[in-house]
């Protein structure tokens, strides 16, 4: 009976291809725009995620707050200080810290200057094998910063391979200015995926001290946890010491600590934020088409009047007629939500290349997991039935004497 239903149901769709069609596009529209946004979305927080694993679950990040500027700066009315430094370093729970400057520095070359992130790292073997631990990239061309270094620079992969940035490529050996000061390259950092940090030069942190006139100011403490599972713990007594340095109320801070799942989960709510203003968007094409198979179906009720009157004169009950329209509706979706998938991969795909291309990442990315695709697939038949339930409401309802008389 089902099979003779579906065998009804495609064959009235093909009789009327070119409606179908017409009625197809709403859907598949919509359901492509929906899967190539949320493969986006998927992908960006799937490599945030990634990033932030690297980091590690025991560590902890403090940071200025009440910034006026952009981090980095210079700009901020906060500031985290050697006092902080040793507050931190003497809570217990912690097992080791790394202070680090972050500035915006003018770097030159003998043929072109650019203003690009300098780092200032610590050259105590503790803290840099720390940072190496929580994701700073590591070099591929000669070495790293190390104890005693004075004036060396490890330069980012873009700044090395690229002559837009610095009018020529660069090698270890090289010469470079950093606000005036002469660095010799010891290392290139391997590719990261993103142009910030690919075009970023880190510098032993008592010459970013020197050039950038920071004093004891840092912009960023790394805090590794003893034990991961206290790491919340070990977060409140870092801001219960640094309150009571300062002399500080509770909620009045101007300094933030946070956690590494913490920093992961607040970039989750934002990615989901964004994520679902674009569906919204995306889903009134979704709703324009849902109307386009109502009015479809509608004009098939009208259309096959007669034929509705005869299956009911030879013994079809209200459900089969009911069943058959809501078929015909739900294949509609189905074939759309397919259709949609497939031009929405493809979507996502060539939306992600390009970003990566103009941004200079990796970071962004299509990423469609099963779920996604089942997902969407389902959403679309339900839309498509939904569609459907007037139209083969009315259609059920005729009365056989009325459908066999109308013309």
């Amino acid at each position: 009976m089902i099979t003779d239903y579906l065998k009804y149901a495609i064959d009235s769709l093909m009789h009327r291809r070119l409606r179908s069609w017409l009625t197809l596009i709403g859907i598949f529209i919509g359901i492509a725009s929906i899967v190539a946004l949320i493969s986006l979305g998927q992908g960006l927080q799937k490599a945030v995620t990634v990033q932030f694993e690297q980091l590690g679950t025991d560590k902890i990040i403090v940071q200025p707050g009440g910034t006026i500027g952009a981090p980095g700066t210079g700009a901020e009315a906060a500031k985290l200080t050697d006092r902080d430094l040793k507050v931190v370093e003497r809570t217990p729970g912690v097992k080791d810290t790394a202070e680090y400057i972050s500035r915006i520095g003018k770097v030159e070359s003998n043929e072109r200057n650019i203003f690009t992130y300098v780092i200032g790292l610590p050259l105590d073997p503790k803290k840099i094998q720390m940072l190496k631990d929580t994701g700073f990239a590591q070099p591929t061309e000669g070495r790293g910063l190390r104890e005693g270094d004075i004036k060396k620079a490890q330069i980012g992969y873009l700044l090395a391979t690229d002559n837009n940035y610095l009018g020529k490529t660069l090698k270890v050996g090289n010469k470079i200015y950093i606000e005036g000061e002469e660095f010799e390259i010891i290392g290139v950092s391997q590719k990261v995926g993103n142009e910030q940090d690919d075009s970023e030069i880190i510098i032993p942190i008592e010459d970013a001290k020197e050039i950038f006139k920071t004093g004891d100011r840092y912009d960023f403490l790394f805090v590794q946890a003893t034990d991961a599972k206290e790491i919340n713990s070990v977060a409140e007594e870092i801001k219960k010491g640094i309150r009571k340095e300062r002399s500080e109320k509770e909620g009045e801070e101007d300094f933030t600590v946070q956690t590494s799942q913490e920093l992961l989960e607040s970039f989750g709510s934002i990615l989901n934020i964004i994520t679902a203003v674009l569906i919204g968007i995306a889903a009134i094409s979704l709703i324009v088409g849902g109307v386009g198979i109502m009015n479809t179906m509608y004009t098939s009720v009208l259309e096959r009047t007669n034929e509705i009157g005869i299956m009911k004169a030879i013994g079809a009950k209200n459900s089969d007629i009911m069943f058959i329209f809501l078929i015909e509706s739900g294949l509609i979706g189905l074939v759309g939500g397919i259709i949609g998938i497939l031009l929405g991969m493809g979507l996502g795909s060539i939306a992600a290349s390009i970003a990566a291309a103009a941004l200079k990442t990796t970071i962004i990315q299509a990423y469609f997991p099963g779920y996604l695709i089942i997902g969407a697939l389902a959403f679309s038949i339900v839309v498509g039935i939904l569609s459907g339930i007037l139209p083969a409401m009315q259609a059920s309802r005729l009365k056989p004497v009325d459908a066999l008389r109308y013309e």
